[in-house]
């Protein structure tokens, strides 16, 4: 089968390498869609420590497709159905896989990061996986490109599940790529008041206006465009960029008791980022992080989208033959366009 491979630090290569072979207890998918994530592209750009030329590593882990083999012991499951899978596999018995956050758990495992993803013709799950409860069953409703985005909308769900956004809230967005188009539609689902966009790029903001055409684009400075509309404060801010500048200066838009999210993590070399702690105080404010999401988190998302109510047909922008590998992720790099989907 064909299978794109991170060899070391800025190499890729599609390669032939053999069809998995599963246990009885595992499961073997043909994948669909695979979605290219800001992490592979980190991971093509810096290496990873577990891949070499000798040992390389399949990427992907926003995937989709449909079980081609099931082991004989695996019970609810069926061949052809259509399926997506969450990428990360706990240990299964530390506190926080027991309190159901195996994303969190310090032993986790993860497709395309840790074991060979979903960036190939064929992905085997392993048995952990399965027992507990990765594999989500897809409606036909549901195309594959959309089902490989259920992977980083339910980790947009997560942020916003801990942020509590309330009806009516305001709301700002800084960083208008796919996760932050994500967060928008998401916050409206909750019920969100107005919503305000903000990115560096002219373009992302015109793109996410043509987008969702109710959301409110501040093209210059924050604070005065949020005047222009008569709010004082946002109740909540999104942070969904690598952005230290973006987090610190954050503070200032907010509303009294109003909760910041900040999404995704810096590189090494800014992740020390100065803010102002007296707003924090004087004002209420909470600051809060995110990071993947619970498998429960990832089968709500599964059914929202499903059901229609939530558009993710919009962010996949563009999609690939395999072959088209090396184009697809530099385009990914540049950030061109929204989600980048190689179709199988």
């Amino acid at each position: 089968m064909k299978a794109v491979r991170l060899l070391e630090q800025g190499k890729l290569e599609l390669q032939e390498i053999p069809k998995p072979i599963i246990k009885e207890d595992e499961i073997l998918i043909r994948v669909r869609a695979e979605s290219i994530c800001g992490t592979d592209v980190r991971m093509w750009k810096n290496g990873a420590s577990n891949a070499s030329p000798e040992h390389p590593l399949t990427l992907g882990h926003e995937f989709s497709g449909e079980i081609a083999e099931i082991g004989k012991n695996v019970k609810g499951y069926k061949e052809g159905m259509k399926v997506a899978v969450a990428p990360n596999m706990g240990c299964g018995h530390c506190d926080m896989c027991v309190s159901g956050n195996t994303h969190l758990c310090r032993e986790m495992s993860a497709f395309g990061v840790t074991i060979d993803g979903a960036m190939a013709e064929y992905v085997k799950v392993p048995s952990n996986a399965i027992s507990q409860g990765n594999v989500s069953v897809l409606g036909e409703e549901i195309s594959y490109q959309e089902a490989a985005l259920v992977e980083p909308l339910s980790c947009v769900y997560n942020g916003q599940m801990l942020l509590g956004i309330r009806p009516g809230d305001d709301i700002l967005v800084i960083g208008l790529g796919p996760i932050g188009v994500m967060h928008i539609m998401t916050a409206k689902l909750f019920g969100a008041g107005k919503i305000f966009v903000n990115d560096l790029s002219k373009e992302r903001i015109d793109q996410a206006k043509a987008l969702l055409p109710d959301v409110i684009p501040i093209y210059g400075d924050v604070m005065e465009g949020l005047k222009e509309y008569g709010c004082p404060g946002v109740d909540i801010c999104i942070i969904a960029a690598p952005a230290p500048g973006a987090q610190a200066a954050s503070l200032e838009y907010m509303n009294m008791n109003g909760r910041l999210l900040f999404f995704g993590g810096l590189p090494d070399s800014k992740k020390i980022v100065p803010i102002n702690t007296n707003l924090i105080h004087y004002r209420q404010l909470r600051i809060q992080g995110c990071s993947k999401q619970n498998l429960s988190e990832y089968r709500k998302c599964a059914k929202l989208v499903n059901d229609g109510r939530i558009p993710l047909g919009l962010i996949a922008s563009d999609t690939y033959a395999i072959e088209d590998y090396q184009k697809a992720f530099e385009n990914a790099a540049a950030a061109k366009g929204l989600k980048h989907v190689i179709i199988f």
